[in-house]
């Protein structure tokens, strides 16, 4: 079953094209857009209600007329008339030159209650005012000028209660109509707010997923250029060590392509929402991967120590989000150490603080050898900065404090101070 085609005109986003034939002007599009088939049956309407009372009321006082003055009510009714096919784009203009021929003619009196109901949809209570003092005075003037056999009086009454109802009837629509404004303003300013914060949802969860993008991939691909360099510059060694080598080189790049399809599988909006095939997602990594990450260094030839003491925690758990956190430290800094310097001794510590509120202390220390220094050797794998950004990030989410940069003995170190709640953070 197909929908309705909508189209969002004047602010009503939504709302099918049958209706909005039925939505004043005002209320569908700017005023200098083109009539709605409802603008065209009040216009039709109001100009013959105009011509049916001003026939009615120039009748009726046919007799207090002179032949010049008959011709000259004629003319002015007509033009008054026609005029009101123009109310809504000049309305004090049109209400209060057909008032002002009211005063004095009868045939311009129905357009000239027409065009004063118009008016008071329209235009500011200053000017509402003028006009409707204009048709008092109007009301007073035509049974002075043209006497019928009613008592003036009566006649007196009888116009001020049109145009007081006239006025009620037109305040009262035009309330309606600006309630109307107000809710659907309303109403587009919450879709906006709403799609904003939609917005800044999928680009908060588009940073995430190329931190771990950048937190995962990287690592494995700073593995796989290692063992691939230790093919490149030692040719002959022996057929065992260039066979494990190749398996390293191959799982990593097996390990880093699934890494990557899982990432591009996110993305896709179509299937960002969904489970794929009814598979589970992988397990994030938390503080007990660590041990398994530092192996793979060390199978990768790098010199890394890891020591992890957490006794000081006195009862508190590590939980497992802030041992995601401590694991993609870790993993920055193996990463940083192989782009900056391949030759480094690495050391990984874990360490907890007791007190009133326990830390851990995660810290990465990159040793160089003697005569080299801190800078890419791998061209083939180059640093932007963005992992340190991103650690920063969650380490900021986690309420801690990141430091890095090179000490006073030249060593470069990372350190994160994470607080850990009392039922694991």
């Amino acid at each position: 079953m197909t929908s309705e085609p909508v189209e969002p005109v004047g602010g009503h986003a939504g709302v099918p094209r049958w209706q909005q034939a039925l939505l004043p002007g005002a209320l569908r599009a700017a005023p200098d857009a083109r009539r709605s088939a409802r603008d065209w049956f009040v216009d039709v309407l109001m100009f013959l209600l105009a011509l049916l009372i001003g026939a009615a009321i120039v009748g009726d006082s046919w007799d207090d007329h002179t032949t010049l003055t008959g011709v000259l009510d004629l003319v002015a009714g007509t033009a008054a008339c026609v005029a009101l096919w123009w109310r809504r784009s000049h309305p004090v203009a049109i209400a209060f030159g057909s008032g002002l021929l009211a005063l004095v003619f009868a045939f311009p009196a129905g357009a000239a209650l027409m065009a004063y109901f118009s008016a008071v949809l329209r235009v500011r209570a200053r000017v509402l005012v003028a006009l409707t003092v204009l048709g008092v005075a109007a009301s007073i003037t035509f049974p002075l000028l043209y006497p019928s056999q009613d008592p003036t009086a009566s006649e007196i009454t009888i116009g001020l209660l049109i145009t007081v109802v006239v006025l009620g009837w037109g305040l009262f629509i035009r309330a309606q109509r600006e309630l109307v404004r107000s809710l659907h303003e309303r109403t587009a300013r919450a879709e906006s707010e709403q799609r904003l914060r939609v917005e800044q949802a999928q680009a908060a969860e588009r940073r995430r997923i190329a931190r771990e993008m950048h937190d995962v991939l990287a690592h494995r691909v700073s593995l796989l250029s290692l063992h691939a360099g230790a093919l490149e510059f030692r040719p002959d060694a022996p057929p065992r060590e260039i066979a494990e080598a190749a398996g390293v080189v191959r799982a990593s790049a097996r390990a880093a392509l699934e890494d990557l399809r899982a990432v591009i599988g996110v993305l896709r909006d179509e299937e960002a929402d969904a489970p794929r095939d009814g598979a589970p997602e992988p397990p994030q990594p938390t503080l007990a991967q660590i041990p398994a990450l530092v192996e793979q260094s060390r199978a990768a030839g790098m010199k890394v120590g890891c020591r992890i003491e957490l006794a000081a925690l006195d009862g508190a758990t590590v939980g497992d989000a802030l041992g995601r956190t401590a694991y993609r430290i870790v993993q920055e800094g193996l990463t940083n150490a192989h782009k900056h310097a391949p030759a480094a001794a690495v050391e990984v510590a874990l360490t907890a603080r007791g007190g009133a509120q326990p830390e851990l202390v995660v810290e990465v220390v990159s040793r160089p050898a003697v005569g080299t220094s801190l800078r890419p050797v791998d061209e083939t794998l180059p640093g932007a900065g963005t992992g340190l950004v991103g650690l920063r990030e969650r380490v900021a989410l986690a309420d801690g404090e990141l430091v890095h940069g090179p000490d006073d003995r030249g060593d470069f170190v990372l350190r994160a101070i994470l607080p850990v709640m009392g039922t694991g953070g």
